[in-house]
This record gives C-alpha cells, structure tokens and sequence, in this order.
C-alpha cells in the first residue's frame, strides 16, 4: 500500500473542482519535459474520459522524441496559436498549473492564467511555490509530478480509471524526471508504483527505447560534436561545462528537444560532481545543471541564474549573450566550488 501523502482537505478539494468543472485547461511550463508532458497528458486522459472538455496548452514545442505520448496531438502550443490559447484560457472553469511553482514559467501565458475567472489548481513537486493558486499542492519531496497526478488519482477513488493511456504518460513523467530512476528514486513508493503501471499494461522497455534510444542522426552527430569540440572542464571544481550557439545548433538541424540528455554526459567522467548546458536560444540562454551526490545545482541556478528545480537537476534563463551567460557561471563556480561545497558564504 502507497504511504498516504496529501491531506484529505487537498484531496476533497481538488475533487470539488473536478465535480464542479466542465471546461478545464492544464497548462505546464515552457520547453515542457517528459514530466511536464506525462502528468499534464494523464490528468487530460482523466478528465476527458469523464465526459469533461479538456484542453491541455503548453508555451512553446516540445521535444519531438515525445510525440508518441497518448494524446500528445491534442496538444495546443502556444507560439503557434497564441488566439486560441488564450480564447481556452478566458472561457475556462479550472485551470490546472502542473509541474511549475510560479506563473513566470510559463512565459508570455502568464497574464492571461493570472487574470482568467477560473478556479485555479496548482500540482508541483518544486520548492518554494508562489501563490497564484486557489489550491496548491506542493510536495517537493515527490520524484514527479507524474508521481503526483497517479496518487492524486488514487485518493479520489480513481484508480480503476487510470487506462494504459493514462499509465504510460505517468511512467513516463516519472522515469524522465529521475534520469532513468538513477536519482531522486530511493523511495519504495516508487516501485509499487511501476509495478500497478506495468500491470494496466504498460511497456516499460519500449518507453525507455522511445524516449532514450530513438533519436535523429543529426542528434548523434551533435552529440559528438559536443563531446569532442565543446565540452570544457573544471578540475580544479570537478565541473564540466558544455556551451552550444544558435549557429553551431542550426549547423546540426537542431529541432526541439535534440539537446536533451547532453548535460548530464560529463557526469559519467570520473571525478566530475556538477555539469551545465549552455545553449543560446532566440531571445534568451538556456542554463540546464545537473549534479551527483550532495551538491545542490538548484541552489547554484537560483543565485546566479534565478532558475531553480531539484538538488541534482535544475536550470534557468539568461537574458544576455552566450559569453556573458558563460561569466556568471564561472563567477558561480568561485562561490559554489562542488570541490570545496559545502561554499563559504
């Protein structure tokens, strides 16, 4: 049995907008993740197969090799139907704010959730969640929001509802938000969990090859680029650094989601505790960290990037140039040294 998580308030209360609802939006955050993807798809299965209308917008693409996720066509981006989008937003009943902590992660929709009439629920396992909601359901010790969404089901008496459509999203959400359940997954729970997915008839194997083993040759030939011209390291911060510009993107046909995974290849280098991404974006750079053991690259994304996330997985926005993106890191890494962490203050 799953250890009990939520109070029974939140549970009674997230109910009350599922009864009460009948136009629902979910939206996630910008540049959504499997977790993203998997927990806002499976709460869509849910409330669409309850006979709801249920529409599920994210800001911008999301990577291609997640397309295959169940309903993944339904979804409305909104770079491309901006209109739309916010049209869904206005008429809404419940919004559901899945796997973001404040209204700035979802970008440019922001003013458009914040000023819409609709009761608004948030579900999220990351620190410090800002109040914008009219429910928050906030446990950053969760390996997921995927996690959450398959126990929220559960509390309502919803388990017998949870398809293999539903499962496969939550499997998903869950594997990719702990690497491969290689960090942030020592909880039992965890593996109760699988087992009940694998049971509604998931394949687990073939989730692992879609989103891991199935990629472009244009990716694997940016992978070794990366690895053989861009990737810098720190001993002396047991640090790696991988920078990538728009061109350097373009000269490989970057398409959404081709990057992803890179940061967390200088960790398999023995010694290396903390490793970063930098990628230039078109109006901003993308920071993504990862770390082992008990250095906390959330913390680091927070100070010197107003980022965040989880101890050994964050990231952030900069709004410079690549090269200046590249400064502030380097001048993080004198007050953040994982060689000498725990930092001096």
């Amino acid at each position: 049995m799953l250890t009990k998580i939520f109070s029974e308030k939140e549970v009674q209360r997230f109910q009350s907008y599922v009864d009460k609802g009948e136009r629902f939006v979910i939206v996630t955050h910008i540049s959504p993740d499997g977790d993203a993807l998997g927990a806002s798809l499976a709460l869509y299965h849910y409330l669409t197969n309850q006979g709801n209308r249920a529409d599920l917008i994210v800001p911008n693409d999301f990577p291609v090799f997640l397309g295959w996720l169940p309903g993944a066509k339904d979804i409305v981006v909104y770079e491309r139907y901006a209109d739309y989008a916010e049209q869904l937003i206005r008429e809404a009943d419940v919004i559901c704010c899945l796997d973001f902590n404040e209204p700035k992660r979802i970008g440019k929709m922001a003013s458009h959730v914040e000023a819409a009439d609709a009761d608004k629920v948030m579900v999220d396992h990351h620190l410090n969640p800002a109040n914008f909601c009219d429910l928050i359901i906030s446990y950053p010790d969760m390996s997921s929001t995927s996690e959450m969404i398959f126990r929220l089901l559960c509390r309502m008496k919803a388990f017998d509802d949870i398809n293999r459509d539903i499962a496969e999203c939550i499997y998903t959400g869950m594997m990719t938000d702990t690497g491969g359940f290689t960090y942030h997954s020592n909880n039992a729970d965890l593996y109760l969990i699988i087992m009940e997915l694998v049971r509604k008839g998931i394949d687990k194997d073939a989730i692992y090859r879609r989103v891991y083993q199935v990629y472009s040759e244009s990716r694997l030939r940016l992978m070794g680029y990366v690895l053989c011209e861009k990737m810098k390291i720190y001993p002396d911060c047991r640090t790696a650094m991988i920078t990538l510009t728009l061109k350097e993107l373009n000269r490989f046909k970057y398409a959404t989601g081709d990057t992803e995974g890179f940061v967390n290849l200088p960790l398999s280098i023995e010694g290396i505790r903390f490793a970063v991404l930098i990628r230039e974006d078109t109006d901003f750079v993308k920071l993504s960290l990862r770390s082992v053991g008990d250095f906390p690259c959330n913390r680091f994304a927070a100070t010197c990037f107003n980022g965040g996330g989880h101890l050994n997985a964050s990231g952030g926005e900069f709004y410079g140039t690549l090269t200046d993106a590249v400064a502030a890191f380097e001048r993080g890494l004198k007050k953040f040294n994982p060689e000498k962490y725990p930092a001096s203050e």
